[in-house]
């Protein structure tokens, strides 16, 4: 099968987030198994050198610079307001489309050159026409919903900008409803997403696929350090994982302070924002931005505190906090897509900062309950969360068997 995988984000190397983690280790399920061409964007953080790697995982990669990042004056922001509500599409779809790349898209479905063209996330959606799904197979890998996403974050009051937000959001819904029409099949990551986009296209196909974990990067830990420090990972530009570092520094971490002062919260990713580094300034409060191998990082902690508030789609950060071993805590929106046995946890749950506190206390004073999670998350995330099934099931659902 000649397979053809877009990707505005260039997904190398695979440490970089979860939209990177997850095309590449579809991409390095699919190759061996067929020809597969990457259509990707970078930016001046990506190297020949990272280039030249991912060759050694495609048929062939077509590399296109990304457009300038748009201007950030007043005007310029409410001219995007202005033209998402024209067009109907988010000024981040907009602001990372490439004509150069859409050009050659154009000529290549022209000349027949695939069997099939994969979305990987949905923002690169703009690219395909809706009839192209006439004549050859199309695939969104959606990630997760953005319409989804803004109404929890007005639901939860975590929206940066919710005046805006509240504007934005029946145009995310129109836009998401428009886009889902275009393509053979609909991938998501959690039942949730899959829920909803049913409602978008009651007659597209849709598989949930959740995403996996990469053992050798995140082996099971040697030991329980059995210490009173606490950790949370992730990009730490990311609007999710900025208010659940504020929540968990701000709120959370200074009720555990009052039972075991000697406690420590690392916050451990790349990129840290200002209003993450701010976090830096509280006792016991340590920002690290990014590091060599996070999960190093996971095994000197004794809990791992995913305290999301908002944000669909699974959670590569709960997967890999589980297959290192490290006990979780974590909230509906972190655990989205897991599901919990209540005879073998492998995971507590949390949604506000006494239910926090009362759960990492549990952890810190019982290990024999940390061992007990310990264990039964590893498990759990090698016979459900490899990248192996993930791979598998994407290949089906490409292939429409």
């Amino acid at each position: 099968m000649r397979i053809l995988m877009l990707s505005a984000t260039f997904p190398y190397p695979p440490t970089n987030g979860g939209t990177q983690v997850r095309t590449f280790n579809l991409l390095k399920y699919l190759h061996p198994r067929h020809e597969v061409t990457i259509a990707t964007l970078r930016n001046s953080d990506v190297t020949p050198a990272d280039v030249a790697a991912l060759k050694e995982f495609a048929t062939e990669v077509v590399v296109f610079d990304r457009p300038a990042a748009p201007n950030s004056n007043l005007i310029s922001k409410l001219q995007r307001g202005l033209d998402f509500l024209i067009t109907g599409t988010p000024s981040g779809v907009r602001s990372s489309y490439s004509p150069d790349l859409k050009a050659w898209l154009d000529r290549a479905v022209k000349d027949q050159k695939f069997d099939v063209i994969t979305c990987e996330h949905s923002v690169n959606e703009n690219y395909l026409s809706p009839d192209w799904k006439n004549s050859l197979r199309t695939v969104v890998n959606v990630h997760s919903s953005v319409y989804a996403t803004c109404k929890n974050q007005l639901e939860t009051k975590t929206a940066e900008k919710p005046f805006r937000d509240r504007l934005n959001q029946p145009l995310l819904k129109r836009y998401e409803q428009r886009f889902s029409q275009k393509f053979s099949i609909i991938v998501v990551t959690t039942d949730d997403d899959a829920q909803q986009f049913k409602t978008f296209a009651p007659n597209t196909p849709i598989a949930t696929i959740p995403n996996g974990v990469d053992f050798d990067d995140f082996p099971y830990r040697s030991a329980d350090p059995n210490n009173h420090d606490l950790i949370f990972i992730g990009a730490m530009d990311n609007l999710a994982n900025i208010d659940a570092a504020r929540f968990l520094a701000q709120e959370i971490f200074p009720i555990v302070q009052q039972r075991y002062p000697d406690s420590k919260l690392m916050l451990v990713g790349s990129r840290p924002v200002p209003e993450v580094l701010k976090l830096n300034q509280l006792p016991n409060v340590v920002v690290t931005g990014a590091v060599p191998s996070i999960a190093d990082y996971l095994h000197r902690a004794t809990v791992c505190v995913i305290p999301m508030r908002t944000g669909f789609g699974i959670k590569n950060k709960t997967l890999e906090a589980m297959a290192a071993g490290t006990p979780v805590v974590s909230s509906d929106r972190g655990l989205e897509g897991l599901t919990l046995d209540p005879d073998r946890p492998c995971a507590l749950r949390a949604n506000n900062p006494a239910e926090y506190s009362a759960a990492i206390t549990q952890l810190l004073d019982n290990i024999a309950l940390r061992e007990s999670i310990s264990h039964h998350a590893r498990a759990y995330i090698e016979r459900d969360f490899t990248w192996e099934q993930a791979g598998r099931r994407y290949e089906s659902a490409i292939l429409g068997v």
